[in-house]
């Protein structure tokens, strides 16, 4: 089979590999869309710390199942599904305690172990994970959005609460999806125009440039000078973090989503002056993949808005490219398999 591979930074290959073994407990699963994820990116350009080289990447997609033993989740050939792509080694105080997605020995697809970029992988039966209808692309799209879910599911997101969006990346764009469906009253910022305009089209309720304005200010307008009830940093920037301690509400919550690089240096006695709750957040459950698959299947998103572009297997190389150069005008980018 064809396999798209990471033979060191910057370098792209797709060429054959051989097919998968499968074992007993595990299905034969066709590729059909990968999504890109910035984790791909860091992976590409050698920004990331927890890859090894050669590296297949990937673990946003969906497939088709063409080979499944006998299960108790009615699973079987030709479903259009996606998986939990999080190994955990169920083994650790997190895995016994239930919090899988916080294993301390986690292996995601694409970083510590190949991934998804390929035409088949034998993945186990209990992460298949039905699409209940979805088609193909969408369904490339959940592990992203899960990833938000998650993190905004951590705090208690009221239909009364202002929320705030640092970062319209993809991932930021999930958490206003995920904010709104929750129903709070939701305000997204970042730097670039197109960026914010697709959060807008998406439901913002108001859209800050914060390169453009004082967002104390309009923070302030917003609030009432309140301070907005749940600040979501997106960004993993050291700014953005303080940005957001300073936005939030005295008994607000800041939930964490970006994956900071650089560290961050504050006088930790503001968090107990407004009392804050800082969450951090990490992977997601099997539970938040079919409640997305449920928000998308009942109409309530629409995240084929975030598709920007869909290269072809053979010109994955391109797309790469193309994120690892981004000014903005991409959000999600998938590759037909």
């Amino acid at each position: 089979m064809k396999a798209v591979m990471i033979k060191e930074p910057f370098s792209i290959k797709v060429g054959d590999i051989e097919m998968p073994e499968v074992k007993e407990g595990e299905a034969l699963i066709r590729i059909c869309y990968c999504g890109v994820c910035g984790a791909d990116v860091a992976s590409y350009t050698g920004n990331q710390p927890f890859t090894t080289y050669p590296r297949i990447p990937g673990h946003e997609f969906s497939a088709e199942i063409v080979s499944i033993g006998d299960n108790d989740r009615g699973l079987k050939p030709g479903d259009i599904v996606t998986a939990n792509p999080y190994f955990n080694c169920g083994t650790c105080y997190s895995c016994e305690r239930g919090y899988v997605n916080c294993c301390v020995d986690n292996k995601t697809m694409g970083v510590q172990r190949d991934g998804s970029f390929c035409e088949y992988v034998a993945m186990p039966i209990e992460r298949i994970i039905p699409g209940r209808g979805l088609s193909a692309k969408e369904l490339a799209l959940v592990e992203p959005f899960t990833i938000s879910y998650h993190a905004l599911h951590r705090a208690t997101v009221k239909e009364t609460d202002n929320v705030i969006i640092v970062g319209a990346g993809p991932i930021g764009m999930f958490a206003l999806l995920t904010a709104k469906a929750m129903g709070a009253k939701v305000y997204v910022t970042d730097i670039l125009d197109g960026r914010l305009e697709l959060a807008k089209e998406l439901g913002a309720d108001g859209i800050i440039n914060s390169k453009k304005c004082d967002i104390a200010k309009e923070a302030e307008r917003i609030t009432g000078g309140k301070g907005f009830d749940v600040c979501v940093e997106a960004c993993g920037l050291s700014d953005t973090f303080l940005m957001c301690i300073d936005l939030a509400a005295f008994a607000g919550n800041i939930i964490l989503i970006g994956n900071g690089k650089k560290e961050t240096t504050f006088l930790h006695s503001i968090l107990l002056k407004k009392e804050l709750n800082v969450f951090g957040s990490r992977n997601s459950y099997t539970s938040d993949f079919e409640s997305v698959i449920d928000l998308i299947a009942g109409g309530k998103v629409d995240v084929m808005k975030l598709v920007s572009a869909i290269y072809p297997m053979d010109k994955a190389d391109e797309a790469f490219m193309a994120l690892a150069n981004n000014t903005g005008d991409l959000a999600k980018v998938l590759i037909e398999m």
